[in-house]
């Protein structure tokens, strides 16, 4: 397979990364983090942790209004024995936050995150402000910001088999997740949801990796709903980048506060590429109207949208010269379970002759 040239650079950095860790790896400690451990509390271990260090955290325990700086780098924060909760409860660091990271090579796992709020309303579970990130198997649910990074170009930030629900302050500027103007996002098997007024996921990324994510919002009034019910965008990439959105889930509620489900490039198309590839994802607009992708007429690169299936009213594209190939409309989508938003087409002919499986990286006009 022939892989992007844009996504070779990450790749690289993960195995030089992954070295230099391996190298620090003989003088690293691990830092226990519960009831009757040496710590009591996260931040705790967290200011007395050195470069290279893992911090375990007990799980099945709530740590209230403990927040605090991540300023060492190469430290792995993780829950253990369950997934522990830290609950902002009230408290912040530095007007900005629950955790904020401002060392680099940081790696969170298993961890439950809610009650982010400063006095701005702009206060985030993760504020990130180093350089190279990842999250793994996190909740992060019902802070003014799920995810909040500034700029920063020489960052990768990797996302991957977590939750982000109910974050918003529910001004439109709040989000589940915001990442910045970083070198590179890759966003996989997670699940966004119910974002209040603000976007389920913002990226100003140069490169975007999203594959594989379910993307959708309780109706109004139902269990789980936000406050508002009125999610904004699916997906927003608002300054453009080489972008493949793979394998999706995404669905539009009936109740909105934009009709357009993916929007591309809408603030300007500033980041280097403006390549964008659609594939094998599975759209379902439930209001009465929309467009799957709005891409902005500053983008000159044609789409490639190819293997989706477009469930329920609204246009495909507003860009007129984007490549579509093998996509499926439904206006009467069937679905194995709706309700449940199990939203895998039931199989039928016009599915079954849905077209080849599509390669992300060859397909449509020979570009890599």
């Amino acid at each position: 397979m022939n892989v992007s040239p844009s996504y070779t650079p990450v790749i690289r950095l993960s195995l030089a990364a992954a070295l230099l860790t391996t190298a620090g790896a003989a003088g690293a400690a691990t830092l226990s983090v519960g009831p009757g451990k040496t710590y009591v509390a996260p931040c705790a271990a967290i200011a007395a942790a050195r470069d290279g260090d893992t911090i375990e955290i007990v799980g099945d325990w709530t740590y209230s209004g403990d927040t605090c700086a991540i300023a060492r780098s190469n430290l792995t924060i993780r829950g253990v024995q369950g997934r522990p909760v830290i609950d902002a409860a009230g408290r912040q660091f530095g007007n900005k936050g629950t955790w904020v990271v401002t060392g680099s090579n940081i790696t969170v796992e298993n961890v439950e995150m809610l009650g982010s709020k400063v006095m701005d309303g702009n206060g985030a579970a993760l504020r990130l402000e180093g350089t190279n990130f990842t999250l793994r198997q996190a909740f992060i649910h019902d802070n003014e910001n799920g995810i909040l990074m500034g700029a920063n170009r020489n960052s990768n930030v990797v996302i991957e088999h977590s939750e982000f629900g109910h974050n918003g302050h529910g001004d439109g500027q709040t989000h589940n997740l915001y990442i910045g103007n970083a070198k590179s996002l890759t966003f996989r098997y997670n699940y966004s949801h119910d974002a209040n007024i603000g976007h389920n996921l913002k990226s100003r990324a140069m490169f975007n990796m999203i594959a594989y994510n379910r993307f959708s919002s309780t109706p109004p009034g139902r269990p789980g709903s936000t406050a508002s019910g009125k999610p904004s965008y699916e997906i927003d990439l608002p300054n453009a980048g080489t972008s493949y959105i793979i394998g999706n889930v995404i669905e539009q509620p009936a109740i909105n506060d934009n009709p357009n489900i993916v929007a591309y490039g809408e603030e300007g198309a500033t980041n280097p590429g403006q390549d964008l590839y659609v594939i094998n994802n599975t759209f379902l607009n439930d209001f009465s109207s929309g467009t799957f992708l709005f891409i902005s007429g500053k983008v000159s690169t044609p789409a490639l949208i190819q293997n989706n299936v477009f469930a329920g009213p609204g246009t495909v594209s507003t860009q007129g010269n984007a490549v579509q190939k093998d996509n499926r409309r439904m206006d009467k989508p069937g679905f194995i379970d709706r309700a449940g938003f199990t939203l895998r087409p039931l199989v039928n002919e016009v599915v079954l002759k849905a077209g080849p499986a599509a390669d992300p990286w060859t397909s449509g006009t020979g570009r890599r």
